[in-house]
């Protein structure tokens, strides 16, 4: 196997002519790599990604080829898949008001230039889930919202109108399968390739706790920051240090760590249903 690309949480390898996707125990927070590492992480993203990969077949193909063959270094935390060109488009679709989509609204009561009713407050729901991309940037640079016509620029009306359609039908489903378990999804953040045949291709994770905020559904309460079964936990942890957001991260105490992988662990048991 060939190493062809370390993100930040994930190490890509071209064996033959497919993918092996490795994701490890990091955890990164604005963007940042933290020097510290969450036991199990890579595990639960892997195994939660592969579950919802299954549920969400029949909305739009994925890259999974296998879970299970995969070097035996990696069982566990690596997916075989199909080889894509990624589209340069980070597809978040937000039905709450969250993070760094509440900062945008209180600034201009928009996000990624859809227009939101005044009045809304942290946490609050909004009338339909909205479609809201940013840049996909590199490690240690940080993603930059995008309007429609932005990503219509870059991949070309079409292909836009579609990611908005998949990104949301993809929301859609996973709130309403979550709902059941009594989870939140508050917003995700979605990955597209194109395939050799010119098809999207839904691929990378698919609703985990680092490319999602889950809340528990019965602590909701907007106007306040939410329980999260998700890094937001790391996020709001980072807020009492003095960092400014650039490398090097701050290392985790191990108290924070051993919380932050309760929440992941919780999330996955919760929403299928699977001891850990």
């Amino acid at each position: 196997m060939k190493l062809l690309h370390s993100g930040k949480v994930r190490d890509l390898y071209l064996d033959g002519d497919d993918l092996i996707m490795v994701a490890s125990d990091r955890v990164s927070i604005y963007d940042v790599v933290l020097p510290t590492a969450i036991p199990d992480k890579g595990v639960v993203l892997t195994q939660l990604s592969l579950w919802w990969f299954d549920r969400l077949a029949d909305i739009v193909p994925h890259h999974v080829i296998s879970g299970a063959d995969v070097p035996a270094e990696f069982a566990g935390r690596a997916v075989r898949c199909r080889r894509l060109e990624m589209l340069p488009v980070e597809c978040i679709a937000r039905g709450y008001l969250a993070g760094l989509g509440l900062e945008e609204y209180r600034k201009q009561g928009t996000v990624s230039g859809v227009a939101l009713p005044d009045g809304l407050v942290e946490g609050s729901k909004l009338p339909e889930p909205i479609f809201t991309p940013t840049t996909k940037a590199a490690v240690g640079q940080h993603d930059e919202f995008m309007t429609f016509d932005d990503v219509a620029g870059v991949v070309g009306a079409d292909t836009a109108a579609r990611l908005r359609e998949l990104t949301l039908a993809v929301y859609t489903r996973g709130a309403e399968t979550a709902a059941a378990s009594g989870i939140i999804v508050a917003d995700t953040k979605l990955e597209f390739g194109v395939g050799a045949d010119g098809e999207i291709v839904l691929a990378d994770e698919v609703l985990t706790p680092d490319s999602s905020r889950f809340w528990p559904a019965d602590e909701w309460e907007p106007g306040r920051p939410q329980f999260a079964f998700d890094k937001q936990f790391l996020r709001e942890w980072s807020q009492g240090l003095d960092w400014d957001r650039t490398p090097p991260g701050p290392e985790i105490p191990a108290d924070v760590v051993a919380a932050t992988r309760a929440r992941y662990v919780e999330a996955y048991e919760r929403i299928t249903g699977r001891d850990w």
